[in-house]
Parts: C-alpha cells; structure tokens; sequence
C-alpha cells in the first residue's frame, strides 16, 4: 500500500471560526498522532491568523480512513465542519487500481 499524504490551508472567515479552531485543535492534534498509522500530522499557523497550513502522512488508504471517520465523528470534525479547506490528497487509489 502507498502512504496517503495530505496537504492544504484550512481557511476561516471569521474570528469566530478562528477561534474554535484554536480552542479545538490542541486536542484534535493529539488524538490525531496517537491514531494507529499516522506518521505525521501538522497542522501549522500562517501569517494570517486565520489560515493554517496542515499536512499530514498516513501508512495507507485503510489509515487514512480510519482517520477521516473519526474525525467526522469528533468535536473537531463537527464544530469545524463549515471551515474552508483547500486540500490536495496524494496516494489514494485510482479507478484504474
């Protein structure tokens, strides 16, 4: 299996938004690294305080799942759910796999 790589800017519109994302993230990031195959999960200030970088290695597609579902799942996942995010994902399987 290949490792799954995600990277992109999640973008608030708001201080409200930016706000819960400072409030929530901490733990998001910790649950996050402590998830079988997560190799590295970064999720990173820019200049603009309401924009981050994140980027983040799974083993593979089943981890990244995993991963995707819990966070659905997580305070994370459904208080930050109308936050933008431009992501690019590399590794996934494609239609010709």
């Amino acid at each position: 299996m290949e490792i799954v790589s995600l990277t992109g800017r999640l973008i608030c519109s708001s201080q409200s938004e930016a706000d819960t994302v400072n409030q929530l993230l901490p733990v998001h990031v910790q649950l996050t690294r402590a998830e079988a195959g997560c190799l590295s999960f970064q999720v990173t200030p820019t200049e603009d305080p309401w924009i981050w970088n994140v980027a983040e290695q799974f083993t593979d597609l089943q981890a990244f799942e995993a991963h995707q579902l819990r966070v659905r799942a997580s305070a994370w996942g459904q208080e930050t759910a109308g936050i933008k995010r431009e992501y690019r994902v590399d590794g996934l399987p494609t239609a010709a796999e």
